[in-house]
């Protein structure tokens, strides 16, 4: 599971003692409420749904695969049927090609999700292993499903975006300096992330 309340209030306030920005920041606009994922390969399947469309088409697709496969289908239950089928239910042939490198990695057992390496980085590069899961989903599905407290997804925009707001910074901050900015964070920054997306386009700042 994901950081709990518990834990984003004790990273949150380990970085305001450092950081007085976040400690001002934190006193408008509040704590942010924890995002959390359930873990395993469905989370990581409904991510390929839901990519360049939108929710609601996202849950269409997933409900038609869900009438067609079954609710909590297992991978072999995808991999079983043809494109046709699974074009059906919403499914191109591009994410079909997601879809079935995800469940054929854990089908094989050769990516175990409930074993990942503790070593971040080398969570991630098991992640990316899957085609169309690059690193910021993985650094998405290590945050929201596993909690783990230092994930950073620097390229995401919307954290760029609240860290030049946190900041005071003129313009939002490229990836590598949006990386740069957040090293005194650690190892806390799984936490710094969620404040941000709490605090893009908050009318409190």
């Amino acid at each position: 599971m994901g950081l709990t309340s518990e834990q984003l209030s004790h990273g949150l306030d380990a970085i305001a003692t450092r950081e007085p920005a976040i400690a001002a920041a934190l006193e408008r606009v509040g704590y942010p409420e924890p995002r959390i994922r359930p873990k395993g390969y469905m989370t990581l399947l409904r991510t390929i749904v839901g990519q360049q469309v939108s929710v609601a088409a996202a849950a269409s697709v997933w409900n038609k695969l869900e009438a067609e496969l079954g609710e909590g289908f297992a991978p072999h239950e995808l991999l079983d049927r043809d494109f046709d089928t699974l074009r059906a239910c919403g499914l191109s042939r591009q994410k079909q090609g997601y879809a079935r490198s995800l469940c054929e990695l854990v089908a094989s057992g050769d990516l175990v999700l409930h074993e990942l390496p503790e070593d971040d980085e080398e969570a991630i590069a098991q992640l990316v292993r899957i085609k169309g899961i690059g690193r910021w989903s993985a650094e998405i599905y290590l945050l929201f499903a596993e909690g783990r407290e230092d994930i950073w997804p620097a390229g995401d925009l919307a954290v760029q975006q609240g860290v030049a707001r946190l900041l005071g910074l003129a313009e939002r901050p490229s990836e590598k300096d949006t990386r740069n900015l957040a090293e005194a964070w650690r190892p806390h920054r799984g936490a710094a992330a969620i404040f941000t997306w709490h605090c893009y386009n908050n009318p409190a700042l």
